[in-house]
């Protein structure tokens, strides 16, 4: 298997020569049950091609509680069978599929009830922990132990004393979900899958009834392509009504968008060592170690406004919040809020009851012949969904084709990646990088942090970090535009790195120096370095406007003050 390089001439490549010839499957979407999609097709031997309007992950899929979990409030709803579907995924993905990506991570549950509620929690979470183990995966998490109050807040110093009589600690796994996302793809791409992100779908293709293929404009240079596919896959989220409407056809069922919005605080203004989890009148409150950071949500609520740029309001701001601060000794403020991001869930909502109950499940149909839409589900079943869709996908093909192999196929990067790890010591010594520097690559590329290394070994000024992001090296921000398909700004400090919410600046200070790293690879000349720079500080402003405002109408209005760039 070739290492994947997704650079300029790589999507010029793929553009062209998904014009050239009939595809088995054409994938419309790259969140992650897009890419997983067109990993499940290629990896059966079938030609494969992925378009994405945007970015890879630029919807739900980059902006989600980063978690990769069972869901243990729903076995609350006695959903048995998504929650244990669920842990074997996350095992896997922990074990197997992706370790350098996926990782434990520790949450403590406040009790507020002496007695009945530590039986009643805790026969949950040992029921949690026996079914992530029965599959066979799993065993690589620590089991969940029981606190008592004064253990509790030796653990967890930032609650207050009467938040809670005592606890339990439970494990689940968090992973950078955007990155997560662009390893997808390059995966897919190395076992010779055709992709290109900035590549909207403007319509369909139609013989008779059948859909034959799609109309995709290059949204960079503005050409447009004829993309002929034996069977084509909707895996566009919130936008999966969007979508069908271009076939003209009525679906089986509508996909609504549920608004969550997250922020990030910065590690000191939370004193614990354990991510926490806790109970509002409507759902579940995550603090979720981030880093040097923590990431604290989410909400739920409807949204019917735009869905390229969900907007956080100054009352979901406050929501969070006031539900945080209820069980901090220590409150948080306004100004402890280094980050906001929203995210919309796609939830389905059918025209009967069988599938408005279907909630965070998913679902697979026909719609027409050529045409298969999968939507609903939740992050950490991704690789289940992409395998439903691309059965559904083989019906309507004329030859035999291989069962599902993804179980099996470990993401670009997993490969050598604990050799790695033990070597890291010396991978340090050999490049003059703090071992600490390693680490931090070692788990945003596994073994492609080689890669990284080369350009440090070709230009060692990119072995520098960044000056007003000192957590990421130059080198990561060439690499993005060389190998990981970054086009712009926006993509590199949004989603290739979290610059954006991870610094107060947002992203701003460094903005010019990453645009500057960028143009070389992407043949930028200053005036494009400006326009990318401007750009990206009218978004920044555009956000913080949007997140002063009192509701979500007037929240969106101010988010839209700051168009997508396009590069023409």
């Amino acid at each position: 298997m070739r290492t994947a390089t997704l650079g300029p001439a790589e999507r010029a490549e793929s553009l062209a020569s998904m014009a050239e010839r009939e595809l088995d499957v054409l994938v419309v979407g790259s969140g992650v049950v897009g890419a997983g999609t067109a990993l499940d097709a290629v990896t059966r031997g079938l030609s494969t091609g992925l378009v994405e309007a945007r970015d890879w992950a630029s919807g739900t899929s980059s902006r989600s509680s980063k978690l990769i979990h069972g869901g243990l409030r729903y076995l609350e709803m006695l959903d048995f069978a998504l929650v244990r579907e669920a842990l074997k995924e996350r095992g896997l993905l922990l074990e197997k599929l992706a370790p350098h990506l996926v990782k434990p991570v520790p949450f403590l549950y406040p009790l507020q009830h002496k007695g009945w509620e530590r039986l009643y929690a805790g026969a949950g979470v040992a029921l949690y922990d026996a079914m992530s183990m029965a599959p066979g995966h799993g065993r690589g998490l620590p089991v969940h132990r029981h606190l008592s109050r004064r253990h509790a807040l030796r653990v967890a110093p930032c609650l207050k004393k009467g938040a809670l009589v005592g606890a339990l600690q439970y494990y689940d796994a968090q992973m950078d979900d955007a990155r997560f996302v662009a390893t997808l793809v390059r995966t897919a791409a190395a076992y010779g899958a055709k992709v290109a992100n900035r590549a909207r779908v403007t319509g369909f293709l139609r013989e008779g009834e059948r859909v034959v293929g799609a109309r995709v404009q290059d949204v960079e240079s503005g050409g447009e392509y004829e993309v002929r596919a034996k069977q084509i896959v909707n895996a566009t989220g919130v936008w999966t009504d969007d979508t069908q409407a271009m076939v003209g056809e009525r679906g089986r069922f509508h996909v609504r968008a549920s608004k969550g919005i997250h922020l990030v605080v910065p590690k000191d203004r939370i004193h614990s060592t354990t991510g926490l989890i806790l109970r509002t009148e409507k759902s579940v409150l995550f603090v979720i170690p981030w880093g040097r950071h923590w990431i604290v949500g989410t909400t739920d609520t409807d949204w019917d406004l735009d869905k390229a740029h969900p907007a956080a309001s100054s009352a979901d701001i406050d929501y969070l919040l006031e539900h945080v601060n209820s069980v901090l000794a220590v409150p948080l403020t306004r100004d402890d809020v280094q980050g906001v991001y929203a995210g919309l869930r796609p939830l389905l909502a059918g025209e009967s009851d069988a599938t408005s109950k279907l909630s965070r499940e998913h679902t697979v149909a026909h719609p027409v012949p050529g045409l298969v839409v999968v939507a609903g589900g939740k992050y950490t079943t991704y690789r289940v969904m992409a395998k439903d869709a691309v059965d559904e996908a083989v019906h309507g093909l004329d030859v035999r084709v291989a069962a599902c192999v993804t179980e099996d196929t470990p993401l670009v990067g997993a490969e050598g990646y604990r050799a790695l790890w033990n070597a890291r010591a010396r991978i340090a010594a050999r490049t003059g990088l703090h071992v600490v520097r390693v680490e931090h690559l070692l788990n945003r590329y596994g073994s492609l942090a080689e890669e990284v290394l080369e350009l440090v070994a070709e230009d060692p000024s990119l072995g520098q970090p960044l000056q007003a992001a000192d957590d990421y090296l130059r080198a990561e921000i060439t690499y993005a535009a060389s190998h990981e398909g970054a086009r712009h700004l926006d993509d590199v400090l949004t989603r290739r790195t979290r610059i954006s919410i991870e610094t107060f600046d947002r992203g701003t200070r460094s903005a010019r120096e990453a645009a500057e790293l960028m143009a070389p690879v992407l043949g930028w000349d200053k005036d494009r370095i400006e326009r990318e720079v401007q750009h990206y500080e009218k978004r920044v402003e555009a956000e913080r406007e949007s997140q002063r405002q009192p509701d979500d109408l007037t929240a969106d209005a101010a988010r839209l003050g700051a168009p997508d760039i396009t590069p023409l």
